[in-house]
């Protein structure tokens, strides 16, 4: 029984870790494109559309690195909690 401790503890954990850590690159990511977009969009105001598009598709390219960790933290879940000796 104390087996099954440590796998769902290892499990829980290596989910919190992914999460943590998948989530930095995604946050610091969209933060720089946010900012970059402004400054372009604050310079040269005609082509917001050109610039607000090109950023939502960088928005979702970048975001995808965060969904990756997601499922893989839902993966870990889900084996820790079935986990059985």
């Amino acid at each position: 029984m104390e087996g099954v401790f440590y796998v769902k503890a290892a499990a829980f954990l290596g989910a919190a870790i992914t999460m943590g850590i998948g989530t930095i690159g995604p946050a610091l990511g969209q933060g720089f494109i946010g900012m970059k977009a402004c400054e372009s969009i604050g310079k040269y105001p005609e082509s917001s559309g050109k610039v607000r598009t090109a950023m939502m598709i960088s928005m979702g390219l970048v975001e995808t690195e965060a969904i990756y960790a997601l499922i893989i933290a839902a993966g870990l879940l889900y084996v820790g909690h079935y986990a059985t000796a």
